[in-house]
């Protein structure tokens, strides 16, 4: 199993804390950087303030040697396609080649409303996200790309310059695997990136989109199978508790019960716990099929959080 730190940027994080999270995340051995790309708290917390996405991972690729950057995962919803490739590849440059593009359709209405973007129906969001899936590739593989579709249009566009990665960056799509999300993920990803749930349904996930990408003839082992879960570690009990106590303090719906609260994540599949604990959870992932987890570390201003992680969790795992 591979591991990235998963930031949320969307909930207060400082250009300082991210050079923090970026120079622990080398120095660590972290594979990579992620970041979601949100302008709204997720958390309910509207008063938090949030940097664009891609224009934060350009600073970190400046600051940064080895790290993998990118988008867990960018809204086709905020940007137009010709927008987002230019974006991610721009990005591409600056890192030397470190960069991978998260694409989804798009999810937080409320974030949508307040900041002017349209919301279309479900339907037509996937509709969207496909043929900005198509577009991107076309653009980083054709020399001179010309695309019509129900939504967007491109006519003889010489795409310059290409990623530095070749034929194209990695992209990445993210969502739950119904029928829709596994064909695009069958046809255009290099990773699908599911979230939130126990070994058990992260496995039923997986094995959906596996079986789409064989039924489409193309082999399930091209594509890489990721998850995003939130992190919550201690380097025994009483500092589990504490950074519990923290986390939970951000959280609109904590009623004071901490020991609640712990169980409730663990029982969402969250990696919680002792070192001990959290390999045991981190082993019944890769068991499943998990090959790299994007690690949703909501304490963004704890980098010791992630030491402990690198150093007496991941040796521990199965």
């Amino acid at each position: 199993m591979r591991y990235c730190v998963m930031i949320e940027g969307q909930e207060g994080v400082r250009w300082s804390d991210w050079l923090a999270l970026a120079r622990a995340a080398e120095d660590l051995g972290f594979e990579g950087l992620f970041t979601s790309d949100h302008y709204y708290s997720v958390q309910g917390a509207p008063d938090r303030g949030s940097s664009d996405a891609w224009t934060v991972l350009a600073g970190i690729a400046a600051v940064t040697e080895r790290i993998r950057l990118g988008t867990l995962v960018s809204p086709i919803t905020f940007r137009l396609p010709v927008v987002l490739a230019k974006a991610a590849t721009t990005v591409d440059h600056i890192s030397g080649g470190r960069v991978e593009l998260g694409m989804g359709a798009g999810w937080w209405e409320v974030e949508h409303r307040t900041h002017g973007f349209p919301f279309p129906p479900t339907r037509e969001r996937f509709e969207r996200l496909a043929e900005q899936l198509e577009i991107v590739h076309g653009l980083f593989a054709e020399e001179e790309f010309t695309f019509e579709g129900a939504f967007y249009a491109l006519e003889n566009c010489r795409f310059a310059p290409k990623p530095v990665q070749l034929p194209h960056l990695p992209i990445i799509v993210g969502g739950d695997g119904g029928p829709v999300l596994s064909r695009l993920v069958a046809r255009w990803a290099d990773e699908f990136n599911t979230y939130h749930a126990m070994p058990e349904e992260i496995g039923r996930r997986y094995a959906d989109v596996r079986a789409t990408i064989d039924k489409s003839g193309r082999d399930p082992n091209e594509v890489t199978m990721s998850l995003m879960h939130t992190i919550l570690v201690g380097a025994d009990e009483d500092d589990l508790r504490e950074r519990a106590r923290r986390m939970a303090e951000d959280d609109e719906d904590f009623d004071g019960d901490l020991d609640a609260y712990v169980k409730e994540l663990d029982g969402s599949g969250a990696i919680v716990g002792t070192p001990e604990r959290a390999a045991e959870r981190l082993s019944a992932f890769a068991e499943v099929g998990v090959e790299r987890i994007m690690l949703q570390h909501l304490l963004h201003e704890d980098t010791e959080m992630l030491e402990v992680f690198a150093r007496e969790v991941i040796p521990k795992v199965g």
